[in-house]
């Protein structure tokens, strides 16, 4: 290898700076390429294609990003290799901000790069940088080289050569990997249309790290509360919102589900915090929840947490747009509300484990309450038919005076025991001193009591009488008891 020489005066040693440049702390190849695609959707690209292929058995990979944006000018494509050479630094309008992005991405993941760039009815031009000839000590040169003479429309296409920092031993699992990875970061463009990126010719889906869009079994997470909605100055003087949303996802429908679909649809590894920047994901993880610790049960709930790039300084923005410092302020505005909610929500996840472990303790109740049902009074609904009934007991937080809710559905008998009742703990918890067989036994007999009563009340009020006024009086009246015990 040649000896690089330079001037005592020189602010770096170019070698040196290139070799530390690809150390530059780009987690995964993904976050790498989402710098090429900021670039493309900054410069109002609408279709962006990855393709990712060997030139040769046993070669190193190659990776091409092709867009068809605006495309670069010839003094815009001989800047756009130099470290902070873009005409955008320090903007905050929408992705790029240091001018660094397209050279030290490209470097982190590729020995050489080489960027073509063409407008509608120019020539295209093309610039390379490679490690190999600055390590030699051949001289920089980023004069644009024509490409062709003339071309129709405009885009820019970035090669990366020789990338030997790709773990992947099979194309096949990167290509799958970047379809997960992309397809989160640019969840918010692909849904809503703005861009329409390819991996090798397949489409790249959005991905929802809420699951508001996943259906599993018919069932989606919700919003767990309308979006919180902060507003923050920033040091320009100007104000902009940090919105932030909650999800919960159907602990009831998803409980059951086997580790491999928990982990395939994200339940499972897909807790935490996602901070979205002008639409874009740039950091996930256990964000802004204060002295909270993350625990299993926030697996069931989200979070996701989107602000404007004036509020840059705010979340403490780092060079390649994976990662945040939130500063003091952002802390205080947001913590201590955030912390409360996920303690909330925690909170909430493990009652409705509770609850699923409750209903599944009660199927044998609710079987023999069905097979029982042939030869009690027939229970008519309007255009339902008149065949015996199905039976379920749940329970959740009720109005404290309200024992249980009964409601009939579909020829389905649907008991609520209300958790907050002083009958629930009163009747159930001696039930955790017996032993398994005995504590069976006085559990069937109990909810076999409740049920029945649930069918009485039910019955006469199909039969015209008004029920409320005894249910409401009975469940005050036994809680006062109980009470009083």
């Amino acid at each position: 290898m040649g000896q690089q020489t330079h001037r005592k005066d020189d602010l770096m040693v170019s070698s040196n700076f290139i070799r530390a440049i690809r150390e530059s702390g780009y987690v995964s190849l993904a976050t790498a390429l989402a710098e090429l695609i900021d670039n493309s959707l900054q410069a109002c690209a609408t279709e962006v294609k990855v393709t990712i292929t060997r030139p040769k058995a046993g070669a190193l990979p190659e990776i091409r990003v092709e867009d068809n944006g605006e495309g670069m000018s010839r003094s815009q494509l001989e800047a756009c290799l130099r470290f902070g050479g873009s005409s955008r630094f320090d903007e905050r309008l929408s992705f790029g901000r240091f001018g660094m992005g397209l050279p030290a991405a490209s470097l982190s993941q590729a020995r050489r790069v080489e960027v073509t760039s063409w407008q509608t009815g120019q020539v295209s031009y093309e610039v390379a940088l490679d490690v190999d000839e600055i390590a030699t000590g051949t001289p920089v040169d980023l004069r644009a080289r024509r490409r062709s003479t003339s071309t129709t429309g405009s885009g820019c296409l970035v090669l990366w050569r020789n990338c030997d920092r790709i773990e992947y031993r099979r194309l096949a699992w990167l290509d799958r990997a970047l379809h997960r990875d992309l397809g989160r970061m640019y969840r918010r463009f692909l849904s809503n249309g703005d861009l329409a990126l390819t991996i090798n010719g397949r489409k790249v889906d959005p991905v929802d790290p809420l699951l508001l869009t996943a259906k599993v079994e018919g069932q989606s997470a919700r919003l767990a509360f309308e979006p919180l909605r902060y507003e923050l100055a920033a040091s320009s003087g100007e104000t902009a919102f940090v919105t932030v949303r909650f999800a919960i996802l159907p602990v009831h429908h998803w409980h059951h589900l086997d580790n491999m679909t928990k982990r395939r649809i994200g339940i499972v590894g897909g807790a935490g915090v996602s901070i979205l920047r002008a639409g874009r994901e740039i950091a996930s993880g256990w964000h802004l929840m204060g002295a909270k610790r993350k625990e299993n049960y926030d697996d069931w709930w989200r979070c996701e947490i989107e602000f404007d790039p004036i509020l840059d300084e705010h979340f403490g923005i780092t060079i390649n747009k994976q990662g945040i410092r939130p500063s003091q302020v952002l802390q205080e505005a947001l913590g201590p509300e955030l912390e409360s909610i996920a303690r909330l929500l925690n909170s909430r996840v493990r009652q409705a484990f509770e609850e699923v472990k409750f209903q599944a303790a009660t199927e044998m109740s609710c079987r023999i309450a069905e097979a029982a049902d042939v030869d009690l009074p027939v229970i008519r609904m309007a255009g339902k038919g008149s065949g015996a009934l199905s039976y379920r007991i749940g329970s959740e937080q009720l109005p404290i005076e309200t024992m249980f809710i009964a409601a009939l559905k579909r020829r389905t008998l649907d008991v609520t025991f209300n958790v907050d009742h002083p009958a629930f703990a009163a009747l159930y918890r001696p039930l955790q001193t017996l032993g398994d067989e005995a504590a069976g036994e006085l559990r069937i007999a109990l909810e076999l009591f409740l049920l029945s009563f649930a069918r009485t009340i039910t019955l006469l009020e199909r039969n015209g009488h008004n029920c409320d006024a005894l249910l409401q009086l009975w469940s005050r009246t036994y809680g006062r008891m109980l009470q009083k015990s």
